[in-house]
């Protein structure tokens, strides 16, 4: 009887250590920070930025998950070891490494995109700026929109913290900007050629002095600097800005083209009002032999469809109002000036149309300018 009563005595008070000196076999605090943990790697993309430390961790965790609800009733004294509770921390320590170095590897990737989107913009800026004061956005069409689409992208990336998908667009964006910039380079490359301007510049001192000799009036147009320059007896009269076809920076080869022509050529016919669709014009002689030549040679090299005509009906005229303000291949004048031009010359005047007459014109300048931001980018 004395021996029953000293067992229920002891079992009572292992009952009450249990109670007050007994723990869980995986304190829970310990969980809680753990999914906390798992948390944040999801939030930072841990699956994709570092896909084989977040592919250990998971691994790992959902294994000890598992035995923690199998030992979930399970308690012990509080100077036992747990192997479990050894384990969950040591994933703690290598979910806490991982988010660190995440950050780490994040704010270095903010710090890239965000250098790469600014320079990105910048460069797509000065470069369509560049595009647009010689005429290229029509030259390469729907390219520049797309383009800018992909600068649009790379922004958006970034503000949404996606910093390697921004990189992704900003780098197509660079490559577009550089093809671009290699098209504009092959179409007006000539604009930077010495011995082309030489010869444009030749063409210019014939015809000055021809209206020198001849005592008469002459014109020379310079396309790069969209210069009209009227002469008399040598001597410079005027000079008025122009604008060109929507292509006007090409060299003409068919109808349709947009590229407005170079080459001498004569006044032909003086239309005032009532006699042309513009306020004013001077008809030319286009196209005149040696365009023909040229029309004729290029459609037997296949460099022009066989379906193509040579055009006409080139003019110097002015506006009578916007919806005339773009010139198919002409040459447009404000309509004043076009006034003064008109009264100032006679039927035969040469008219020279030219690239430019500079090695510093306009299009060579913004062909370097592209040139040197192509290789920046």
């Amino acid at each position: 009887m004395a021996l029953d009563q000293t067992h229920k005595a002891l079992a009572a008070i292992l009952c009450v250590l249990c109670v007050t000196g007994c723990v869980q076999a995986v304190p829970p605090d310990l969980i809680v920070a753990l999914e906390s943990i798992d948390q944040d790697l999801v939030a930072m993309r841990a699956p994709e930025a570092a896909p084989e430390e977040y592919g250990q961790f998971a691994r790992q965790w959902v294994s000890l998950k598992s035995r923690v609800q199998l030992d979930d009733d399970l308690i012990r004294w509080p100077w036992e070891s747990s192997d479990l509770e050894n384990e969950l921390r040591q994933l703690y320590s290598m979910g806490e490494r991982t988010v660190s170095q995440l950050h780490e590897r994040q704010a270095s990737q903010h710090r890239a995109a965000q250098d790469k989107v600014i320079r990105l913009e910048e460069q797509f800026h000065t470069i369509t700026s560049r595009i647009q004061s010689i005429d290229g956005r029509i030259l390469l069409g729907e390219k520049v929109v797309q383009t800018g689409l992909l600068v649009k992208q790379a922004r958006s990336f970034f503000e949404q913290q996606d910093f390697q998908r921004a990189m992704q667009a900003a780098e197509k964006a660079d490559h577009a900007l550089k093809a671009q910039a290699s098209l504009l380079s092959q179409e007006l490359g000539r604009y930077a050629d010495e011995g082309r301007i030489a010869y444009w510049q030749t063409l210019a001192k014939q015809t000055i002095a021809w209206s020198r000799i001849h005592q008469s009036t002459a014109i020379v147009v310079s396309k790069a600097a969209r210069e009209l320059t009227l002469y008399k007896s040598g001597q410079k009269m005027l000079s008025y800005q122009v604008r060109l076809g929507f292509n006007g920076m090409l060299e003409k080869q068919f109808q349709g083209d947009g590229a407005t022509p170079e080459g001498r050529y004569r006044v032909t016919d003086k239309r005032g009002q009532g006699q042309t669709q513009f306020y004013r014009a001077l008809a030319l002689d286009y196209p005149n032999a040696q365009d023909r030549r040229r029309f004729a040679l290029a459609k037997k090299a296949g460099r022009i469809d066989l379906a193509k005509g040579i055009g006409g009906q080139i003019e110097i005229h002015g506006a009578d109002n916007d919806l005339l303000a773009q010139t198919l291949g002409c040459i447009m004048l404000e309509n004043p000036n076009m006034a003064v031009l008109y009264e100032s010359v006679s039927i035969g005047t040469p008219v020279t149309i030219v690239g430019a007459l500079t090695k510093e014109n306009a299009v060579a300048s913004a062909l370097s300018e592209l040139a040197q931001r192509r290789d920046e980018t």
